[in-house]
């Protein structure tokens, strides 16, 4: 390429932009209807963008219309066309995806493949209302939400219930814990993971959790599955997210100056189990990773913002090292102190308190703050610059996507 574009980018993501964003309320049992949250952001993003409901030609989401477990689902294509009354050349939606952002790294291809012009991307979670007052359901479909002992499991849940491992926070403690053998990762470490998140959280004003923590609080809260404890996990909410992506042709009179796609990364080319990966200090997002950098003469250093899936801090950590942020097994050291990843730092990490703080928006969320930061409308936690080059990346065990977003004046 004489431009000096990797030609595998050349006709992919880079005929795509994202050119408007949405969200709705966020908050803990909102108890409201999860279809009027998604619509909510839905609305809210294609004004974003300058567009009107006949714009929007295409939609993609995560995962589907689904009910178990509770909340993980808000509304699907079906009630959202209905609802908008639109009339659509492309949509996508489904569980099989190369992580939540999946969907919308399916939209870039899409517009860049002219099957739709400019597509409504969203996400919407009702898990605190739908689980109530009662313990957290598991956040695996079809396994720890309800049933009692009329349960029989299949499929790979039927190997890890009788071992009392109903949850991905057992499965990525496992991950965590090989991680701390191998390379001498501690607790206090990992947990300025939670404590950057809490930090920017208080500066969010839709976050769930605001209050200042200290590195005592994290270590004296109950373990959830060692070395993972409560401060490690994410938060359930209600709250819906939505973004436009656009032809990049198409984008000349709309509200924004767009964000480009400059490269995405959805690899996996190890086994795709929770248990059986090659290396069980890392995951898919190893692969995912270095697919990205593949696909872009841009550099980890060339990076202004980090939004890093947080569904538990141990992810978070093992996106740096397949990101190249750190070298592998550096993760624990690159994060201690927290001074790297602070708003202020050189790397500034889930700005916005991420789901361990802010609310567990399952992936949209992060892609939402990076196109904020880009534009510079962060408010109280926005990174000075503003930044130019934005990761977002969300998915853990043998699900992982990400995106690489520029945007420059």
């Amino acid at each position: 390429m004489t431009d000096g574009t990797p030609a595998g980018a050349s006709v992919g993501e880079r005929g795509a932009a994202i050119t408007g964003i949405g969200q709705s309320d966020v908050g803990r049992r909102l108890n409201r209807s999860p279809l009027g949250l998604t619509l909510d952001a839905c609305l809210d993003a294609i004004a974003d963008a300058g567009l009107t409901r006949d714009d929007i030609d295409g939609i993609a989401t995560y995962p589907g219309n689904m009910d178990n477990p509770p909340g993980f689902s808000g509304a699907g294509v079906v009630e959202v066309q209905d609802a908008l009354r639109l009339e659509l050349d492309w949509y996508t939606g489904g569980l099989e995806l190369p992580g939540q952002l999946g969907s919308v790294i399916d939209a870039c291809v899409a517009v860049a493949a002219g099957l739709a012009t400019h597509v409504l991307c969203f996400r919407s979670v009702w898990e605190a209302t739908a689980q109530g007052t009662k313990g957290r359901a598991s956040v695996t479909s079809g396994g720890g939400g309800g049933g009692g002992g009329s349960f029989r499991a299949g499929g790979f849940m039927q190997w890890t219930l009788p071992f009392g491992a109903p949850s991905a926070a057992n499965w990525i403690a496992c991950y965590a814990q090989r991680h701390f053998h191998e390379y001498g990762t501690t607790r206090e470490q990992l947990a300025h993971i939670a404590l950057n998140a809490r930090k920017n959280a208080g500066r969010n004003p839709k976050a769930i959790y605001r209050d200042p923590m200290s590195l005592d609080d994290y270590l004296a809260a109950r373990m959830i599955s060692s070395p993972l404890c409560l401060f490690d996990c994410d938060v359930p909410a209600d709250g819906a997210t939505a973004v436009i992506v656009s032809r990049a042709d198409a984008t000349a009179g709309l509200r924004r100056r767009p964000i480009d796609v400059d490269a995405v990364g959805t690899a996996i080319r190890g086994r795709p189990s929770w248990d059986q990966w090659d290396d069980l200090t890392t995951m898919a997002l190893r692969d995912a990773g270095a697919m990205l950098w593949d696909r872009t003469d841009l550099r980890p250093t060339d990076v202004g913002v980090a939004e890093l899936y947080d569904g538990f801090s141990f992810i978070t950590l093992a996106w740096l090292e397949a990101l190249g942020f750190c070298g592998k097994g550096e993760g624990g050291p690159f994060i201690d102190g927290g001074d790297r990843i602070a708003l202020d730092g050189e790397l500034p990490l889930n700005t916005n308190g991420g789901q361990l703080s802010a609310g567990r928006l399952h992936g949209y969320g992060f892609l939402h703050e990076a196109c904020l930061q880009l534009w510079g409308e962060g408010g109280e936690r926005q990174v000075p610059g503003p930044p130019e080059v934005a990761v977002a990346a969300a998915g853990g065990g043998p699900l992982a996507g990400c995106l690489l977003l520029t945007h420059r004046p």
